[in-house]
């Protein structure tokens, strides 16, 4: 048996130990935000928070996270249902156009901006090097980031309106 909170509410799960953390948030609790894309720990899709740190859900054996605090896509959102900042700037940016690996890109993000809420460039390229979007929003979700810790788009660009 497993125990850990999960979006803030304490879960427990009876598996085998070494099964991905992955696959019981998907299969066993139905949080399906949560997404599979290349099962080793290499695109970024399966990404969530242990304890405030971005995490490759599909190569952490579920046993790691006893008593961990888990917060995946599902828990960004603010306890009254309300975007969280990023979500609302992944709209604002219009970031998403497949979607796929947008719940690992935000929970990368949200693991950065809460260890450095005003990232260079440098800071951003480097939190967000191990997610792969296939239909290359990198500009986007840099954008969407300094949206987010106070930067526009149009301001680390010098003023241009291309993006």
């Amino acid at each position: 048996m497993t125990t850990f909170t999960l979006n803030g509410e304490t879960r427990s799960v009876d598996t085998d130990p070494e099964t991905p953390a992955l696959w019981v948030i998907r299969e066993q609790l139905d949080l399906t935000g949560t997404k599979f894309g290349c099962g080793m720990a290499q695109c970024g899709a399966c990404t969530i928070h242990v304890n405030g740190r971005a995490q490759r859900s599909c190569t952490t054996p579920i046993a790691s996270l006893e008593g961990a605090m888990v917060t995946t896509i599902e828990g960004l959102r603010s306890a009254d249902g309300s975007l969280h900042a990023l979500q609302q700037a992944w709209i604002d940016q219009q970031v998403p156009q497949c979607g796929y690996c947008q719940s690992g890109q935000l929970m990368s993000a949200a693991a950065l901006l809460a260890v450095n809420p005003n990232p260079t460039d440098a800071d951003i390229d480097l939190a967000m090097r191990g997610n792969i979007c296939r239909c290359g929003m990198y500009g986007r979700i840099r954008s969407a980031i300094k949206q987010v810790a106070g930067a526009s788009f149009y301001d680390a660009m010098g003023g241009a309106q291309n993006g």
